[in-house]
């Protein structure tokens, strides 16, 4: 990472930045005992939850992927597994995701991670005009056009989401 990418807001803000891709950045204030982030994120800034995304770190037969969900559903990890040519998905432990994107859970962001990972966004992006995902930490989202989140982090648009039943 270069020095100027550190000093400028978060890893995704600053990917964002050098990358001259237009964005906007939504900050709220983040409850310390809320743990459904997207659903507070969504809330919070008054956005529609199937605009807002979240972003989950899986494992496909042991190979680490990102997921990015609408935020009032959840992974189909039978969906997942298939449009990555794998047999078995599952959430990788906290620990080994935070590690590896270099975010906190609740403030993983799909962009500017500390490695590129195989990524699929759930084909409801394409639905709209902006999207909202996590900027890199708790408290903060980033408005995108689906094509420059697509483009951005290399993503496979498949159909990957299913509703929350409530």
């Amino acid at each position: 990472m270069t020095k100027a990418r550190q000093q400028s807001g978060t890893p995704a803000t600053a990917l964002l930045r050098e990358l001259q891709i237009t964005f906007s950045t939504h900050n709220y204030e983040h409850e310390p005992r809320e743990r459904s982030f997207g659903l507070e994120a969504a809330a919070a800034l008054d956005l529609d939850p199937e605009q807002v995304f979240k972003t989950l770190i899986t494992t496909i037969d042991g190979t680490l992927t990102v997921a990015v969900v609408p935020v009032n559903g959840s992974v189909d990890m039978k969906s997942l597994a298939s449009c990555r040519g794998g047999h078995r998905a599952e959430l990788a432990e906290q620990g080994l995701a935070e590690r590896t994107t270099g975010y906190v859970a609740g403030g993983i962001s799909p962009i500017g991670q500390k490695r590129l990972l195989p990524t699929v966004i759930d084909e409801t992006v394409e639905l709209f005009e902006t999207v909202y995902v996590s900027g890199g930490k708790r408290g903060l989202d980033i408005g995108i056009a689906p094509l420059d989140l697509i483009r951005v982090t290399g993503a496979t648009v498949a159909a990957i989401a299913r509703p929350t039943v409530s």
